[in-house]
This record gives C-alpha cells, structure tokens and sequence, in this order.
C-alpha cells in the first residue's frame, strides 16, 4: 500500500506572500541571531508565521551561512564497524581539502534523524553526508526542498546525491562464488527491507540464483537487521530447517558473523558442512577463526566521492549526482564445495569440528 503523503513544508516564501513582505524580510524577522523588531511589517511576519504554522529551523538557516570547511557526517551509530570506518575516511577526504568532519548518530532510528540534522546545522556545517537514508526518506525530501547541501552515502533514496558502491553487483557476486563452487541450495540473511544495500543486494542474489536456473528462491530469503544478534536468530532458524541450505550469503559481515555463531551452536563445521559469504570485509573478517569470505567495498573512494559532490553543491559545480564505485570478491577460508552427495550433514562432536568458533 502507497503511504499517504505527509502535509506540505511551509517555507519562507508562504509566510512573506501572507504577510505581504520580501522574502528576505521574512528572513531576517525570524533570525533569531537579529535583535526582534516592533515595526508593522515585523508584526505582519510573525503573525502570518504563527497562523501557517512556520518554524524557523536549521535546514533554512543552512541558506544563508557561510563556508566554515565544515561537514557534517550522520550515522546510524560507531558501533557498527562500517560506519567507523567510513567517517574516518570521510574525515581524511576533508582534511586533503584542509576541512573538518563531525559526526552524529541516530541509532538507525527515523525519528531521531530530523532533530540530530538540525543539531548539526546549528553547528554551521557547509553540509551534510548522511549514511542514514531510507528509501523514500521524508529527511532526504526536506533537504531538498530547502536547498541543503547534502549527499547521501553507502545508501541511497536514488535521488539525492549519491555515492555508494554497487551492491547489486557485489551481490551477485557474492552468489555467483558460492555457484560455481557447486552450491545450489543457498540461503540469504537478506537485512532491512527499507536500506537500498540490502534491497541491491537481494537483487543481485536473485539475478545470479535465475542465471543458475534457481527460479523459486523467496523460501530461501529470510529478512534481518544489519546486526550479529539478527544474524544468530535467523540463521538458527535456517540451520533447524531439515532441508537446511548448504551455504549462506549474508548481507553484510556483522550478520555473517552471527550466522558463524549459529552454525557453531547447530554443531556444524565451516566449511565443511555449511559455507559462509560476508559483505564489506571490515578488518576483523580475515582475522576470525574461519577467515570470512566476503565482498569488499572501496569505502576510502566512496567517502572521496561523497565530499567531491558535496563540494560542488556548494561551488555550484554539480555534475553526475550519483557516483558508484564496484565492489570486489574476497574469497577466504568460510567457503568450499558442498557436502558429496549421500554423505550425511548432521551435528557433530565438538572435537570433530576443526574450523569451529571458539566459544
């Protein structure tokens, strides 16, 4: 079902028709910075305010301020090592153009997301990178209509400026690897429904299992958060599934490693019983016990790109809104070929598992 869509953002322009003045009137009535005014027209402006309902906010205030060599990052939280590491390339890529990066968190929580926007922009930033975004993202919308520099990183609402790597790409070929090593019954811990990485990524699971000539997969697709504790639930339930899968793709490294964990509690061995594929390589991927194979994303050119397009919003420079760098396979130690044909795939003893987690 098509969600309604929300009441129209007042703006400045409303308030200065009602009135009766210049926009610009309007704007420096309700600059909070500028000592109030009592003249009429002040009056008219702040009564035709209170009767639209206008709010100055930090997105407008973002017109009018001045180049600080300031960008604002926003993350869902540090956490995640993908956003850890993205904000410390996008803070390198600032200080080439001798700038300054801060960051600010959501915890991946929509209605925290406006109110932690407007906080930076109090911070005079020139603009704002967002790794936050949701597809159809009302946030993404408003900085639009108020002419906010902004860019929307790793994900994407596919209209904003963007900089993002190929995700259906590494998807695919995430699915392709674990294909040509023989596997046919291949599960995927797929992420949110509302992230454009995870809805990529299923996309190319899908192109690479239709390929194969694999049609029927939506039993095989099971929806998750981007964290390990999601990856451990569903793939328990996964691995109970008497016809369990013989490899897994997760969307990303944190719920592969949760998968890791469940395959661990099932009594299975990786890779000899059950093959694992990760997506972004974060550093700690090929340093477990099993080296994860996983796909790597570029995050060093994708944060480069993010403050390249944002640069020339400022500049008024803009050329292709959306840059896509590609993702690259890393193949390591979680995947093999499937189990031969008969042999049995049940649990084994813990000392019979020689690629097994610690605990």
């Amino acid at each position: 079902m098509t969600e309604q869509a929300g009441p129209r953002t007042v703006t400045i322009r409303d308030v200065a028709r009602l009135a009766g003045v210049s926009t610009s009137t309007v704007s420096r009535v309700l600059d909070d910075r500028h000592p109030p005014s009592t003249s009429p027209s002040a009056e008219r402006v702040r009564a035709a305010a209170a009767e639209l309902g206008y709010r100055p906010d930090a997105y407008a205030s973002g017109l009018r301020r001045q180049h600080t060599g300031t960008v604002g990052v926003l993350v869902p939280r540090l956490s995640d090592t993908v956003m850890a590491v993205f904000f410390e390339e996008v803070a390198r890529a600032c200080a080439r153009q001798a700038g300054f990066a801060m960051v600010a968190t959501t915890e991946d929580r929509p209605e925290a997301e406006k109110a932690t926007v407007e906080t930076l922009l109090r911070q005079r930033v020139d603009g704002l990178i967002l790794t936050t975004a949701r597809l159809e993202d009302p946030v993404a919308a408003q900085l639009r209509a108020q002419g906010v520099p902004h860019v929307l990183a790793l994900r994407t609402d596919h209209i904003s400026p963007s900089a993002t790597g190929d995700d259906e790409l590494g998807g695919y070929l995430a699915t392709r690897h674990l294909l040509d090593l023989g596997h046919r019954n291949i599960a995927l811990v797929a992420g949110p429904s509302y992230a454009s990485t995870a809805v990529a990524r299923q996309a190319g699971y899908r192109r690479a299992m239709t390929e194969a000539g694999i049609h029927e997969v939506d039993h095989l697709v099971h929806e998750s958060t981007f964290g390990m504790d999601s990856g451990e639930t569903v793939a328990r339930a996964i691995l109970a599934d008497p016809d369990r899968p013989t490899a897994i793709f997760a969307v990303n490294d944190n719920t592969a490693i949760g998968v890791l964990a469940a395959a661990q509690a099932a009594g299975l061995s990786v890779p000899e019983d059950l093959s694992v594929v990760g997506y972004n390589d974060i550093p700690v991927s090929a340093r477990l016990p099993v080296a994860l194979t996983t796909v790597r994303v570029p995050f060093d050119q994708i944060a480069a790109n993010a403050v390249e397009l944002l640069t020339q919003q400022r500049t008024g420079a803009l050329g292709e809104p959306r840059r896509v760098v590609t993702p690259t396979l890393i193949p390591r130690q979680s995947t093999a070929r499937p189990p031969a044909t008969g042999i049995a795939r049940g649990r084994r003893k813990p000392q019979e598992r020689p690629g097994r987690m610690p605990t």
